[in-house]
């Protein structure tokens, strides 16, 4: 099976966060810029007539599809990429997904997903002695 991780991060950790991914062999992911807030309730800013409140901050979305036994890697990796340590670093989603099809081949399932030099692929080669 497979499954689907939705994290949402800090814009200024994206570039982090792709760069871990990519060490781990994850070469497949979208990116779509978003704008919420969580607990915080976004922020307060003062300005010349006084302060004002921001309750939808920019922030990342990155959608990854993997193997159900690369999700705690891949979430352990985002997580370390993407903390600041301060309010508002973000959140994971981890979602079911019942079946893949890449449109071009007709693939499906696990076959759809994988990438040469993905982090499948990586754990499938032999080991150098």
């Amino acid at each position: 099976m497979t499954k689907k991780i939705e994290a949402i991060i800090r814009e200024e950790k994206l570039n982090d966060v792709k760069a871990a991914l990519r060490e781990i062999g994850i070469v497949g992911m979208n990116i779509t810029e978003v704008q919420g807030h969580g607990r915080q309730g976004g922020i307060e800013l003062v300005g010349r007539t006084g302060p004002y409140q921001i309750d939808m901050l920019p922030r990342i979305q990155v959608n990854i599809v993997l193997s159900d036994h690369n999700v705690d890697r891949t979430v352990d990796v985002i997580c370390k990429a993407a903390k600041t340590g301060n309010i508002g670093d973000g959140i994971i989603f981890i979602y079911p997904v019942d079946e893949v099809i890449r449109i071009r081949t007709g693939e499906r399932g696990r076959e759809a997903l994988t990438y040469e030099g993905d982090i499948d692929a990586r754990q499938s080669q032999p080991a150098l002695t």
